[in-house]
């Protein structure tokens, strides 16, 4: 379409010029004609007073004395002045020429219809080929643009088709075209990117598999010493509330490595596991209830059963996990709500609320408000995990209200 338009706007330019150019070379040399023809008749007359004007099929000439009328002249040409003007008889435009030697006054007409008609025939003729030139170089511009970038369109096709973890070969494309141009060069600098990003992503994956079996083993071995500990009948109460942060710190970072995991994988392969909500919902309130309760806070769910979350169990669970455990460490002697329903999860708490300069960055990767003891992960990755997952997460609060923490899943 580029080379059509510019095409059209070059054609349309030349045609301009050249009917302008073709009507003054017209114009001039009916005006040669004219004075060439004026000359002529005055010259004759000088020596014949008796010659005849000219009176031909385009020509006619009058002769008259200055100042004077002549019954064989036309009115319009008794008063025109001496020089070269464009008149109209009798429905024909006429070119006429004006000049006095002593006392008589000549004149000399050029019919300008026939030229005009020509004229008329030659603009046909400079649309005709602006509109073939036009096309020519609409079809040619396809032509030439399709074979110019095809080498681009097949390493962009390659490019797109690839796997992650097979990246195409790009320089056999390009030196299927023409080796050693821009494209060449292009190919070999993609294929050297692709090179070095397969092998990031390689160390990438083998750094994910190491850490999740080194950090799994360990915390596997700290979960089973709680749970032997839990069941020793000689603690007391506050070794057994110690054994139990054990416990719950040992679950939230075996979520949190699961979540973190995913979230290395591709979205597709996220986007297609499910997951009981009610169910997740309902261990992570059981969770931390005794927490809420050492603090005052009564921790409530509503939730009904059989609510299916098309999202991986290990996301969903550090979301409302961090959800909740916010609520439970901003809430002293109040009550926390937690509410699950097919389209939306809600957390509202009656808490110290947030002031509105820390609700404006709460999302942020390590920001910590003034009250806060953690290390300002908990929110951004909730944040990430909404937006991995396509999930809207609004929260609002006020200090004599509190907070509430509103998520929108996104509808199957």
């Amino acid at each position: 379409m580029a080379c059509g338009g510019l095409g059209a706007a070059l054609s349309l330019l030349l045609c301009v010029g050249i009917w302008f150019a073709a009507h003054d070379v017209s114009q001039r040399l009916m005006d040669q004609t004219l004075k060439a023809e004026l000359e002529d008749y005055m010259a004759r007359r000088a020596r014949n007073p008796a010659s005849l004007p000219p009176a031909a099929a385009s020509l006619r000439g009058y002769s008259m004395p200055s100042g004077a009328t002549a019954d064989d002249v036309p009115p319009q040409l008794r008063t025109l002045a001496v020089g070269q003007h464009e008149i109209e008889m009798d429905g024909t435009p006429w070119r006429a020429a004006v000049a006095e030697r002593g006392d008589i006054r000549y004149v000399i007409l050029f019919d300008e219809l026939r030229q005009k008609r020509r004229e008329q025939r030659f603009l046909g003729y400079l649309v005709g080929a602006a509109i073939l030139v036009t096309l020519l170089a609409t079809l040619g511009g396809m032509w030439l643009a399709g074979r110019v970038i095809a080498p681009v369109t097949e390493l962009a096709r390659a490019v797109a088709d690839a796997e992650p973890d097979s990246p195409p070969h790009l320089p056999s494309i390009a030196m299927a075209s023409s080796p050693g141009d821009e494209i060449d060069e292009l190919a070999r600098a993609f294929d050297r990117y692709l090179t070095r990003l397969a092998a990031f992503i390689e160390r990438e994956r083998s750094f994910a598999a190491n850490a999740s079996h080194e950090l799994r083993t360990p915390l596997a071995v700290i979960r089973g010493a709680a749970e032997v500990l839990a069941e020793d009948s000689t603690l007391s109460q506050a070794q057994r509330e110690r054994v139990a942060r054990i416990e719950r710190a040992g679950e939230e970072m075996a979520e949190l490595i699961a979540a973190l995991l995913l979230l290395a994988r591709e979205e597709s392969a996220v986007a297609e596991e499910s997951c009981s909500a009610t169910r997740i919902a309902a261990d992570c309130v059981e969770r931390y209830r005794s927490l809420a309760s050492s603090r005052g806070t009564q921790l409530q769910l509503d939730a009904p059963t059989g609510i299916e979350l098309k999202a991986p169990q290990a996301l969903f669970a550090i979301v409302i996990a961090n959800l909740v455990h916010n609520a439970v460490a901003h809430t002293r002697n109040g009550r926390i709500s937690v509410s699950l329903d097919a389209q939306t999860l809600t957390v509202q708490d009656s808490g110290s609320g947030i002031g509105s300069e820390a609700l404006a960055r709460v999302f942020e990767r390590h920001y910590r408000g003034p009250d806060s003891d953690g290390a300002g992960i908990g929110l951004f990755l909730v944040k990430h995990i909404c937006d991995r997952l396509g999930w809207q997460i609004t929260l609002h609060s006020d200090p004599v209200t509190g907070t509430t923490v509103t998520l929108r899943f996104k509808a199957s």
